[in-house]
């Protein structure tokens, strides 16, 4: 696909196509927040337990770079 290998696509929505899903999912959380008005605490329970499961994504990728996997 316009000289791109599978790998290379494949690798690129991983990163990229991921991360600006991840980033979305943060602005939802924050209008939850917003719209719930949860106030300081509520956002960063809401922030917490709701972008944890993205953290674990985050350390994966950290550490594959970090090592060289």
């Amino acid at each position: 696909m316009f000289g791109f290998t599978e790998e290379q696509v494949a690798s690129w929505g991983m990163s990229v196509g991921l991360g600006a899903f991840m980033l979305y999912m943060l602005f939802i959380i924050g209008e939850l927040a917003y719209q719930s008005k949860a106030g300081k605490t509520g956002t960063f329970v809401l922030f917490f337990v709701l972008a944890f499961g993205m953290l674990g994504f985050v350390a994966k990728t950290i550490i594959e770079k970090v090592w060289g996997i």
